[in-house]
């Protein structure tokens, strides 16, 4: 059986993980979930701040922790931070910020109703795609942020981080438009484009408008 983007991810790092054949996606630890408060909030943000886990740690400007309500319903997640990301140290800034604000906005929702965060917590040099041994070790940090904002629907923006979070290779046009279930808490999940994917493809806005009806919708606010 071929192995599965995450699969490769893990493997790259020598990291052998059991995965239940019931649940495509990485499993928590409940009861440490459960135990985390605002100190261990604080805890993890001067570890990432802090990290030098893989070399991208000597090519950032800034860390890109995530912004937002840390008490959010909604936790945004995409792929890695970027250019003015990196600069500014918050994720989605710039044009493709300023579109998953417009995005955010058409279904009711404002930047600070929400939680933002990366597959990946630095940005890789010009912008390319996240090697496998950088998502090995930067996504528990993801893990922990899961954990301790409890979201009510996680929406993943773009191929990579629909990739990690589903354990599958499968393309945006087939996993996009369906209901997923993440982690021991089964959090509802669903999948639309990253925003500087929409900026060069614009014709797949309205797509992009049917997933958040879908979110806006799980939240029950339509």
């Amino acid at each position: 059986m071929a192995k599965t983007t995450r699969e490769k991810y893990l493997e790259a790092l020598g990291i052998e993980i059991w995965q239940s054949k019931n649940s495509p996606s990485p499993t928590l630890n409940a009861s440490t979930a459960s135990s985390e408060s605002t100190n261990s909030w604080q805890a993890l943000q001067t570890e990432i701040q802090n990290c030098q886990r893989c070399p991208l740690c000597k090519s950032r400007t800034n860390v890109v922790f995530g912004v937002g309500n840390p008490n959010a319903e909604l936790l945004v997640i995409g792929e890695a931070p970027g250019a003015n990301e990196d600069l500014k140290g918050e994720p989605f800034v710039g044009r493709g910020g300023m579109l998953l604000n417009s995005m955010l906005l058409a279904i009711g929702l404002k930047r600070q109703d929400i939680y933002i965060a990366n597959i990946l917590k630095c940005r890789p040099p010009n912008n390319r795609d996240p090697a496998p041994e950088e998502v090995a070790l930067c996504t528990p940090y993801l893990l922990k942020q899961i954990a301790l904002i409890k979201p009510k629907i996680i929406l993943a923006v773009g191929r990579i981080a629909a990739h990690f979070l589903l354990n599958t290779d499968e393309s945006m046009a087939r996993l996009r438009g369906k209901h997923y279930v993440y982690g021991p808490d089964r959090t509802p999940l669903l999948i639309t484009y990253h925003p500087a994917y929409l900026l060069r493809s614009p014709r797949e806005k309205s797509k992009a408008y049917q997933d958040l009806l879908l979110v806006k919708k799980a939240l029950g606010k339509l």
